[in-house]
Order: C-alpha cells, then structure tokens, then sequence
C-alpha cells in the first residue's frame, strides 16, 4: 500500500485538513520521540554504540526537564537498556517512556511523525505520515522505519493523513505561521520524488502543512548523506528570526554553498513580505573520524520544552555559537551538549527527535 501511495502522490491535503498547521518547534510539547539506535545499525555500530547510547542519555535527561519523553526500541531488552543509559545520566524518570516500536536506525526526526495542529476550538492535532526512503535509498531496508508514524499515530488515538510523497522532517523547518525553509539539493533530489518538479512540491507542502512562503535554499554541508537537510545549515530560532551557518574560511568546501545559502536568506521575505532577522553562526571547522569529515554543525541543535539543546565539538567556535543564540533565544536556556561519539553517525540532536506539540 506504502508503495502504491508513493506512485500516486496527492498534492492537495483532504478538506478534513484544512486549517491545520506545523506549529514552529519552539511552541509547547506534549512529548519528544526518539529513536533508541541498535549496536546492529549502520549507524552506530560494535564499539561506536555505547558512546552514542551515553549522548543520547543526556539527551534525554535535558529535554525531560520540561516535558516528556518516548523511545521508540527494537525489543523489550533495548527498552530496559535504553531505560539505564537514561537513568545513568539523571532523567526524570517518570517522564521517561518506552515503546516496542523497532526501527533499524535511530534517526526519528526523518522516519517519525510529523504532527499539525487545528488551533480551534477546540483545538485539534493530526499525524502527516510521509514516505520515507533512507535518503534516496541508500541504507535498505527501510520498512520499519517507515511504519513509526503510523504506530505512533495509533498510540496516541490520532488521525493520521498519507501524502505519498517522500519527506524527511529534517528537510524542512517551518516558524508556525506560514513560512517554511527547505534546500534544493534534497526535495528536488529525483531519488525522492522522481517525476515532481518545484511546482508540485511547493503546492504539496503548502496544502499539507498549511504553509504560505517557501524559501529555497541550494546546498547542505560536506558529509551530510541526506543530500542536504535543511536542519544542519538554517534554523528559525524565533519569529522572524534566522540562524543560519556560515564558514569563513574560503578554502574550506562549506564557504562557497554556505555563502550563497546566506545571500539567499537576505533576500528571502517572510510570509508578511518581511526580510529576517539573520544571525550568521560560524562552523566548527572540520571535525573527522577514522579519515571521513562528519557533517558537524551548530545548527543542528533541538529546542525543547525546556532548553535549546545545542550540539558541541570542543572547538574553539562552540562558545561563539551558543553565545550568539542567547543572544536570540531568551525564552529558555542554550545548552550546549558535547556531540561527537553523536556526529560519527551522521547525525546530531535534531535529528535524533521529533516534537510532538499539545
């Protein structure tokens, strides 16, 4: 049926949607979801697991200070497991919830849900469950990924709405009121939608997610195997208010896309006609592992009920970076978060998550 819906994508939501919306990740949660990985994954294999595991138990312990928190597991035995390395970092514990929901890899912020909200009244929330591939194909199998939205979906007695199209959550970051930023290189990717021009995929993407103005930006960075997400090069922080990476550095492969990613956003206008509030947030610099440069960025950063949680590379620029997000981010805590048994796995901590609002 997955497959059948995927040959067929229906560009125009249903009339039961209309009027829902993806709220921006800043408004309140219910709950964040999370993916434990397996030691068996591509991701964070034999010895690359336990320090991945320890992240990911600081990760939880953060964000269930202010809401909570569900783990999607392979088995009961990784549910117990995930449960210690949670424990071990100080969670709350009562906000921590675990789920025989398997997946191959951890990466929930691209297989999860995306959830939309009716504000009402009363006020209603919905489950969009996009297709999902492994970025084009490249990490089969893929099925049981694909399955979490709908599993998450029935958990929660929510409706849940199939596109057919191929979307990964962290290809696209929207600030709840109309605008949505997204990359080139990844959603018109023919190993996505192959057929689907811009046209269509814009049309999709303002039926579904209710939004107004899309803002397209080229390249990712060097190392991202999701051909681009949008989550490790421009984030909304708040209203009106982009960050977005910049490397100065001309030498270094990210100056030149990430320049014109840049130049892009300065003439880029809100759904209101509005130029954003730009703040640059320079790279790490190359952080490697075993001869390969990792997609290490600040961007890539979750915020939670609680705190901005911001991923960190014990590089010299970390303190910029978070210094320059207090400067924007006033409602809550930034946090920084050491990110690099994470980052081998391609990944950091927004892309490990998946915000499910009130």
């Amino acid at each position: 049926m997955k497959e059948e819906a995927a040959a067929r994508p229906c560009l125009e939501a249903p009339a039961a949607l209309r009027g829902f919306r993806m709220p921006a990740e800043w408004e309140p949660h219910q709950a964040t979801w999370i993916t434990w990985p397996r030691p068996e994954s591509d991701s964070f294999p034999g010895e690359h697991y336990e320090p991945a595991a320890r992240t990911l138990g600081r990760l939880v312990a953060e964000i269930a200070r202010g809401e909570e928190v569900h783990l999607n597991c392979w088995d009961e035995a990784a549910a117990e497991e995930a449960h210690g390395f949670a424990r071990a970092a100080g969670a709350r514990m009562d906000r921590v919830y675990t789920h025989v929901f398997p997946a191959y890899e951890p990466w929930c912020r691209d297989h999860g849900p995306i959830f939309v909200v009716h504000d009402g009244p009363p006020r209603r929330r919905a489950v969009l469950d996009w297709g999902y591939n492994a970025w084009g194909g490249k990490y089969p199998p893929w099925d049981l990924d694909d399955a979490i939205p709908q599993r998450i979906a029935a958990f929660r007695g929510l409706p849940v709405w199939s596109p057919g199209l191929i979307l990964e959550g962290g290809s696209i970051d929207g600030d709840g009121r109309g605008t949505l930023l997204t990359t080139e290189s990844c959603l018109l990717n023919p190993n996505r939608n192959r057929g689907l021009g811009r046209e269509a995929i814009e049309r999709a993407l303002r039926s579904w997610l209710g939004v107004e103005r899309i803002c397209w930006l080229g390249e990712g960075i060097v190392g991202d195997d999701t051909d681009g997400h949008v989550d490790d090069i421009t984030r909304f922080v708040a209203p009106g208010v982009v960050a977005t990476a910049v490397e100065p550095d001309p030498a270094d492969p990210n100056h030149a896309p990430l320049a014109e990613n840049l130049a892009r956003l300065r003439a880029w206008r809100d759904e209101r006609g509005r130029p954003f509030r730009i703040v640059e947030i320079p790279m790490p610099g190359p952080v490697a592992q075993e001869g390969v440069r990792l997609p290490a960025s600040y961007l890539n950063f979750y915020i939670a009920n609680a705190a901005v949680i911001v991923p960190v590379y014990g590089h010299p620029n970390d303190r910029i970076a978070l210094a320059a997000l207090r400067e924007v981010v006033r409602d809550r805590p930034v946090v920084g978060l050491d990110a690099r048994d994470l980052i081998w796995g391609l990944g950091a901590f927004h892309c490990m998550t998946q915000q499910e609002p009130v």
